[in-house]
């Protein structure tokens, strides 16, 4: 915090700086054991009202009275990280988009509209990486008109968290009604290191995600539709581990231990649909499926590793951050108001 000549804290903020990132101190509670403050960091989205709307790294928005504000100044973005792969946000989010290809996408300026019959939020959302062209209610009615015509609820992913994500355009979102169904994670780490981990440990690799592979991936009954998003991307690979019958007739009866999925983008490969049979696990057969995809990603010329996973998902976290894997920036789905959710 800033400290004017006589020591005191001084607030050095003002409206205009809304859309920085700043750090406020705010007195939250004063009793018999002295005042008692919280201390906020994160993009100022709004200063209306006398009321500041600051949202943080996770999207989540906090409200600040501006009479409890004791202290505040305007900070530095995010540091970069201090290991692993550096990559932007729109790098990132666009490695992404194509990694995971709608069946039908339009422009809206410099918005995509993306459909898949439904299939997953992140194929049937709106990547807004710039101006949509338009003043912002009249792109989300042209949002909502064009995903209603093809009977799906219309979602916008944004990001938060990282130098260039939308913070502002989240906070928006929020006053006209949208709902933030979805909040996830997309970690980042060296690819070399994951190739490292495991030997040959029978993983199968292929173009294609044949009925074994399709038996183990958690979304059952996977449609046409759903077929041609899982084979999109410039290079996709697909990892499966067979089952093994157990003495005792348990493990896998000769099915499925494992999958996996990996999508090679020039020097990023990306994972996702790491799955093992609950009977299988602790096995280290993800880490045997990674290590195999990670090995001929690094054959096509990878070297850096990207991949999502789920803010209470504290298993998968610990196996990613053990692999050299950390956070990037965290990502939102916003449904529009009143409609109805699909599976991400």
């Amino acid at each position: 915090m800033e400290f004017s000549a006589a020591g005191r804290l001084e607030v050095r903020i003002t409206t205009a700086d809304v859309g920085k990132r700043v750090s406020v101190r705010r007195l939250s509670e004063a009793g018999a054991a002295g005042e008692k403050f919280t201390d906020t960091v994160g993009v100022l989205t709004s200063w209306t009202d006398g009321v500041l709307l600051i949202t943080r790294k996770s999207g989540e928005s906090v409200r600040v009275a501006e009479s409890a504000l004791v202290a505040g100044k305007v900070v530095p973005p995010a540091p970069a990280r201090r290991r692993g792969p550096a990559a932007s946000y729109e790098e990132l989010a666009r490695v992404a988009a194509r990694s995971w290809r709608p069946v039908e996408s339009e422009r809206l300026g410099a918005w995509e509209l993306r459909a898949a019959g439904g299939f997953t939020r992140r194929a049937n959302s709106v990547l807004p990486l710039g101006d949509p062209g338009l003043p912002l209610d009249e792109a989300l009615t042209a949002v909502r008109r064009w995903y209603g015509v093809r009977g799906l609820p219309a979602y916008v992913q944004t990001a938060t968290g990282a130098a260039g994500t939308q913070e502002l355009l989240c906070a928006e979102l929020e006053r006209r009604g949208w709902v933030r169904e979805v909040t996830a994670e997309v970690w980042t780490g060296p690819l070399a290191p994951v190739a490292d981990l495991a030997g040959d440990t029978g993983v199968v690799l292929s173009r294609e995600a044949d009925d074994t592979w399709l038996a183990r991936y958690q979304r059952k009954g996977v449609s046409e539709v759903a077929l041609r998003v899982l084979e999109s991307g410039p290079s996709v690979w697909f990892a499966t581990v067979p089952g093994t019958e157990g003495a005792d007739g348990a493990g896998g009866g000769g099915g499925v231990a494992a999958i996996g999925r990996c999508v090679v983008d020039g020097r990023w490969a990306s994972f996702a649909a790491v799955e093992v049979d609950p009977a299988q696990r602790r096995r280290g057969l993800a880490t045997a499926v990674m290590a195999a995809l990670a090995r001929r990603a690094l054959d096509e010329g990878a070297s850096a590793a990207w991949l999502q996973v789920e803010t209470d998902n504290a298993g998968a976290r610990a196996l990613y951050a053990g692999m050299g894997f950390a956070a990037h920036h965290s990502y939102h789905h916003y449904r529009e108001p009143a409609a109805a959710g699909t599976d991400r």
